[in-house]
């Protein structure tokens, strides 16, 4: 049975912000807020509780994750930066967009687009999610939380508590959320490629 936490969607109890930290770090999957809905998230390295996010999900293998990252200095770490990119990253984050990069060895094999290895990264601007990766001091594995047969991410806690308590660990209920995606911007070429039009304005990256 998962636990349920009401955290304030702009003020973060951190009391709250603490026990949903070490829940994941004890290799816990937890249900919590993005920008763009909410999301399943993970420690980068566990490799059970990814897993576990892939059945709850129905992933085939080859999914591509992301990883939320608190800020930028997290970037160069786990993805190869250019100046061009990060100028680009650097005007738009945080906010709606996902990053699709060149993985650097820091990322687990297993996360790594298998041809081209890639990663998808994120720095959201979302309150919770921000004080979750800055208690954590690491990125976090994370997809959107899109169930069998929807198309979209679920964006209410308590549908989301009805259908998932017996599958995760924890459940933040930060507030009913948009359910449009983030825009993905592929940076591992000369020039941006937009991939998918969200809820982030392409335009700077057209």
């Amino acid at each position: 049975m998962s636990q349920f936490f009401y955290i304030h969607p702009e003020n973060p109890q951190p009391r709250l912000i603490n026990q949903a930290v070490e829940i994941v770090q004890k290799g816990g999957v937890i249900v919590y807020p993005t920008d763009s809905g909410y999301a399943l998230g993970c420690r980068l390295e566990n490799k059970d509780a990814m897993e576990r996010i892939c059945r709850i999900r129905q992933l085939e293998k080859g999914h591509n994750f992301t990883l939320m990252c608190r800020d930028l200095s997290e970037l160069s770490t786990y993805a190869w930066v250019d100046n061009v990119a990060f100028r680009l990253i650097k005007n738009n984050t945080p906010g709606n967009y996902t990053f699709i990069l060149k993985g650097t060895k820091e990322v687990p094999r297993r996360l790594l687009q298998e041809k081209r290895k890639t990663i998808g990264l994120r720095v959201p601007s979302n309150p919770i999610a921000l004080a979750l990766l800055g208690g954590l001091n690491e990125p976090m594995l994370s997809t959107s939380l899109m169930l069998p047969g929807s198309e979209f991410t679920e964006s209410d806690p308590e549908e989301i508590k009805d259908r998932l308590e017996k599958q995760v660990d924890l459940i933040i209920h930060g507030g009913h959320l948009g359910q449009k995606p983030t825009t993905v911007v592929d940076l591992t070429e000369e020039s941006p490629v937009v991939l998918r039009e969200g809820m982030g304005d392409a335009k700077p990256f057209l």
